[in-house]
């Protein structure tokens, strides 16, 4: 993947860090959660959820993103694990977190997931003034001109 794709799709993530996940073979809808990012792993997120949330039991997985200023959309895919490094929960736990689990990190109904991020497909959008002109005057808009897309590694 391009890495001002890749930059745009992190960074922009980063300010609206919400992903509808699910898991794959799985009959049940995505539902949305609340990723967590390090900005050092762009390998994968993390989340905090319930033991019995329909993604609790892990595995291979999809995630879709649609960021705040739709500017950025993107399918990823890989795995979702439970994160059992104690430092990593520690680092990410937060007083939002507390809101969801007020009985603590240490409550035995709340788990961490790791979702390793194996590969995605991303877009950008951006019009610009003349496509923007065109889509308020109906004219055709080419592809090329709404943005970028690419397939790979996040």
């Amino acid at each position: 993947m391009d890495k001002d794709i890749r930059e745009t799709f992190w960074k922009s993530f980063s300010s609206s860090p919400f992903i509808m996940m699910r898991l794959e073979g799985s009959s049940e809808h995505a539902e949305p959660m609340t990723a967590l990012l390090d900005k050092d792993a762009h390998h994968a997120v993390w989340f905090f959820l319930n033991q019995k949330n329909r993604i609790a039991p892990g595995g291979k997985a999809m995630g879709q993103v649609a960021t705040k200023g739709h500017d950025v959309f993107a399918c990823i895919s890989g795995t979702l694990a439970e994160e059992t490094d104690a430092a990593v929960r520690d680092a990410h736990w937060n007083n939002a977190i507390e809101a969801w689990f007020p009985n603590g990190k240490t409550d035995p109904a709340v788990k961490m997931m790791r979702f390793d991020i194996e590969d995605g497909e991303v877009w950008t959008s951006d019009l610009g003034l003349k496509g923007a002109f065109k889509l308020l005057t109906g004219k055709k808009i080419e592809p090329s001109e709404a943005g970028e897309h690419a397939l790979g590694a996040v």
